[in-house]
């Protein structure tokens, strides 16, 4: 008796040679978006493309949702260098990184997909707050980094909203040396550091108003504390709120 299992019962379920990876998979996927939109393009069409059962899809990436965003994440990263951005000289950063984002959304694939609407949107604003204010916050260092690196994102953040997601007149009419000469000089402000306020020369003398009882809180060489971290948050929520 013969009890070899047949061929197409051996291979059920599974494409023939290796499976796919998650690269071939948002490769098929950003095809049939570019091609058919968000709305357009199923999990289905995904898996046909690539030749897999829809649940592996699924398994991998949630949702369609969840798909598209890895979609969108491939293109900012492909688009967008941020190592090319941070790697050359410090005194030019601000210039590069206003033609970073001018330049992403030359790219005529990243247009396409960002009509997708608050899809693209919300994926373009947690790759600026994931990766780029990540990535910034540890090339700048020190104790300001993050309000630095924050106020940064927020900038490009309001540029990316003003003039791609819902342009408004002015700044859609700028050329990107416009937008260069414009921005330039508001990044390089908030990217120099910040100096170390001098400590004072009173502090502990007899009768000095900065000590002992009755003391004289000194402001101007102790950073407000609560008042930084409030500066913080604003730049946060600014951020967040210039892409939504």
């Amino acid at each position: 008796m013969n009890n070899a299992v047949p061929a197409r019962a051996r291979t059920r379920g599974r494409p023939r040679g290796n499976p796919p990876t998650r690269e071939s998979i948002v490769s098929a996927a950003r095809s049939l978006f570019l091609e058919h939109g968000y709305r357009g393009t199923t999990l289905r069409a995904v898996a046909g493309a690539v030749g897999v059962d829809p649940a592996l899809i699924a398994y991998h990436f949630g949702s369609k949702k969840g798909l598209f965003a890895d979609v969108m994440q491939f293109q900012c990263a492909s688009a967008l260098a941020v190592d090319d951005v941070l790697g050359g000289d410090p005194a030019t950063l601000p210039d590069r990184l206003v033609d970073a984002v001018t330049d992403l959304w030359e790219d005529a694939d990243f247009q396409q997909l960002t009509v997708q609407g608050d899809e693209a949107a919300e994926v373009i604003r947690e790759y600026l707050e994931r990766e780029l204010l990540a990535r910034l916050v540890e090339f700048l260092g020190g104790r300001d980094a993050t309000a630095r690196a924050t106020a940064v994102v927020t900038i490009l953040g309001g540029l990316i909203y003003t003039r791609y997601l819902n342009p408004l007149p002015t700044p859609a009419a700028l050329t990107p040396s416009e937008i260069r000469h414009s921005l330039t000089p508001a990044l390089r402000a908030v990217l120099a550091p910040r100096p170390r306020a001098a400590a004072p020369t009173t502090a502990g003398r007899r009768g000095s108003p900065t000590s002992g009882k009755g003391a004289v809180r000194d402001t101007a060489s102790r950073p407000d504390r609560p008042l930084a971290a409030a500066r913080e948050a604003d730049f946060h929520a600014g951020f967040d709120l210039a892409l939504r």
